[in-house]
């Protein structure tokens, strides 16, 4: 029987797939490498290649501007369209070799070392909402080519393109949570906490591996954290991913990421059910 897939909530049911959850995308707990499908193991530890993009710079129009105001808070950012969605938090490795990000490469190397990471695909195009990836650790092979080791930080908006060559450079605002008001985040938080563990051990289970007790996933990360950590293992489906990196409330984050889990236990609990009668299947 295949491992599970991730059973998207009402909200997400444009989803042409349903694909797996990766506990590890964002890296800190290994211990959840048994709930990955071998394929999407080897994809998360591939170095994405930036020349493979079905959606590049060039896709964003250079009139693009969905706030013509240019408050205080807004900066300049380079930056990189990714068939992929990047959380706070989040790790991030890559291999840059096409000529115009490795300009982009050694201009950070000499500055900040941050440039904004947004979703892009051929079905929906560029997004205006991302995240900046930090790099942390970096290579320069001989032919100029490098190998990044980056870190999620703060969420942004795309308020205006600024240019689009060599490399993308557009002008952003920040994204923060709001306050949640009277929600309970530390209950929706260990809610969210007990799916993914009964998830775990479900799969395991179904996978015929030891149904060990499970770690602590939360590592005494607030639920604000927490949530950008729960949506980073929902690889497989990067469009259910941009949804809640947008969301800019924490309680809701939680309570879709714990509605899609839920479906995901159901869907577990129903195979298991049926592989105990019969246990050839």
């Amino acid at each position: 029987m295949a491992l599970p897939q991730l059973i998207p909530s009402h909200s997400s049911s444009s989803l042409t797939h349903q694909p797996s959850i990766n506990p590890n995308a964002a890296n800190p707990y290994p211990m959840l490498k048994s709930f990955l499908k071998p394929s999407s193991l080897s994809q998360s530890r591939r170095f994405h290649r930036l020349s493979s993009l079905r959606a590049s710079a060039s896709s964003f129009p250079d009139n693009h501007q969905t706030d013509p105001s240019k408050p205080d808070d807004v900066v300049e950012l380079p930056i990189f369209p990714l068939p992929l969605v990047l959380f706070p938090g989040a790790i991030l490795p890559l291999q840059i070799f096409e000529f115009r990000y490795r300009i982009m490469m050694h201009t950070l190397l000499h500055t900040d070392l941050r440039f904004g990471v947004i979703y892009s695909d051929a079905v929906t195009g560029t997004t205006d909402v991302g995240c900046v990836g930090e790099i942390v650790k970096h290579e320069r092979l001989v032919d100029d080519r490098f190998f990044l080791i980056c870190k999620g930080q703060e969420r942004f908006r795309i308020t205006n393109v600024v240019r689009t060559k060599p490399y993308l450079v557009a002008e952003v605002n920040w994204l923060e949570d709001r306050p949640s008001g009277d929600e309970d985040l530390e209950g929706l938080a260990s809610e969210v906490e007990t799916y993914m563990k009964d998830v775990i051990r479900l799969s395991n289970r179904l996978n015929g591996k030891p149904e060990k007790e499970t770690l602590d996933l939360r590592r005494n990360l607030f639920p604000t954290p927490f949530s950008f950590f729960v949506g980073s293992t929902f690889e497989g489906a990067p469009r259910e991913q941009q949804a809640l990196l947008e969301l800019e409330d924490t309680a809701t984050r939680l309570k879709r990421e714990k509605e899609t889990l839920r479906n995901t236990l159901n869907y577990l609990s129903a195979a298991s059910a049926v592989k105990d009668v019969f246990p050839s299947s």
